[in-house]
């Protein structure tokens, strides 16, 4: 699934395939979604989605890592 974002998913978790929260869309900004992460995700997870820089507050979400949104969650594909 290659999704689009908008303003209505903004406060919507982003959870992984398993169904575990990994975090909180914050902003929606010209069709990028920006996560918090839940602290206690993993650097190696974090990694697996390009977010490196431990210094942000969000991070942008690749579109190409969603397997759906629906109207409560954005759920990632298997990383």
């Amino acid at each position: 699934m290659c999704a689009t974002f908008t303003a209505e998913d903004e406060g919507k978790d982003v959870v992984n395939d398993n169904g575990d929260q990994i975090g909180i869309v914050t902003e929606v900004d010209a069709g990028t979604a920006y996560v918090d992460p839940d602290p206690n995700v993993t650097d190696t997870f974090k990694s697996q989605l390009g977010w490196g820089d431990a210094d942000e507050e969000a991070y942008p979400l690749d579109e190409n890592n969603v397997k759906a949104v629906t109207d409560r969650e954005i759920r990632l594909k298997r990383l």
